[in-house]
């Protein structure tokens, strides 16, 4: 018999999709004002631009979620992480209904050997229950049932009672040693 795997969530908006680089090329496209993600740094995503009620604009605009551009690595880790856990895309969807579909199309474009089962779209995310959880939002983090696992964005760089990731390579690098430590264990 075949032991069961262990389960990843990932959340998309932030950790394999880059809202920030979306953002700041809306908002330089739109008011020629050109704010650099150092500008972000400790800043909710609205606060970093002097127009923050445009941010809001952004996030109902048809286009925005279907045209996010993809974190770097995040395909090939992704695919990695698959050959030893079950991975899950939870999103949060429902405050911004009309991203619903631009997210799966977008899932489905960049990520189609994730199969929509695995793909959640809710409103809380407090109600997942897996192994570990990669996201860039405290609020889901904090939740984690599992081992939270906090993908760095501007809005929470001023928080340190999660263990951080910087980037895909870094999420490779932990789940190695993750699995090395398992399996010295096992023997």
């Amino acid at each position: 018999m075949r032991n069961k795997k262990e389960t990843i969530a990932i959340d998309m908006d932030g950790v394999i999709a880059d809202v920030e680089a979306q953002l700041i090329s809306w908002y330089h496209r739109d008011h020629g004002i050109l704010i650099t993600r150092e500008d972000m740094i400790g800043k909710p995503e609205p606060d970093a631009f002097p127009n923050k009620e445009v941010i809001f604009e952004y996030l109902q605009t048809p286009g925005f979620f279907r045209t996010l551009p993809v974190m770097p690595n995040a395909i090939e880790v992704v695919k990695e992480l698959m050959n030893d856990y079950e991975v899950y895309i939870v999103t949060a969807a429902m405050e911004f209904p009309l991203s619903l579909y631009e997210k799966y199309e977008w899932l489905q474009e960049h990520f189609p050997f994730i199969s929509w089962k695995n793909i959640i779209m809710c409103g809380d995310k407090s109600i997942i229950d897996t192994d570990y959880l990669i996201d860039d939002h405290i609020k889901n983090l904090d939740f984690c049932k599992g081992r939270p696992i906090m993908f760095n964005a501007g809005h929470n760089s001023n928080i340190d009672h999660h263990q951080r990731v910087h980037t895909w390579d870094e999420v490779r690098a932990l789940f190695k040693n993750i699995k090395n430590l398992s399996e010295s264990e096992a023997v």
